[in-house]
């Protein structure tokens, strides 16, 4: 799948705290940007910066531009939620986190919500998975069929502004898709 979409002018925020799966975030960062948009790296806790989790160890360290708690949700076009196992499991248990997942759903700005690998656990917290078709990490299959979702083995899978996928070798269909909701 290729990236070519035009996205110039566009927004998109990438929330993530530490333990982040680093490809999960830095790809796409890259793929978008590449694509014309700006992206902002949301956190939590006053962080500056996050620490991502590179396949079996500590990875690089990435800036923070917002909080999660002060980002205004009509400012962006898309949300997108990292995977890795450490990073959704401390974001589903904030509650500024939570509930700007949630309301980025009824918020007419976002037009895709994306989220790979553990990051649909953020979709079950948030309330997005119940009765929606959804895909990630084989792991939390169980996890998202008990949310109410039904759960496929895709590279991407989209319901209506939720886009999912199962791992990093899913980046490229997942930013496309994502690119393709925004543009």
């Amino acid at each position: 799948m290729s990236n070519t979409q035009n996205l110039q002018g566009k927004k998109i925020a990438i929330l993530a705290t530490n333990g982040f799966e680093q490809s999960e975030l830095v790809e796409p960062k890259t793929l978008f940007t590449e694509q014309g948009a700006k992206v902002d790296i949301l956190s939590i806790e006053d962080q500056t910066t996050i620490k991502a989790w590179d396949e079996d160890n500590w990875g690089k360290e990435v800036d923070v531009d917002l909080q999660v708690s002060s980002a205004n949700l009509e400012d962006y076009d898309a949300l997108v939620l990292p995977g890795g196992q450490i990073n959704p499991d401390v974001l589903r248990t904030n509650n500024d986190a939570v509930a700007f997942i949630s309301k980025a759903n009824g918020t007419d700005s976002i037009k895709a919500i994306g989220a790979i690998c553990h990051g649909p656990w953020l979709l079950v917290e948030s309330g997005l998975a119940d009765g929606a078709t959804l895909t990630s990490f084989p792991s939390i299959k169980t996890d998202l069929q008990n949310a109410g979702a039904t759960w496929v083995d895709e590279e991407v899978v989209n319901h209506e502004k939720l886009v999912t996928s199962r791992n990093p070798n899913d980046i490229p269909a997942f930013v496309a898709k994502i690119s393709e909701l925004v543009a």
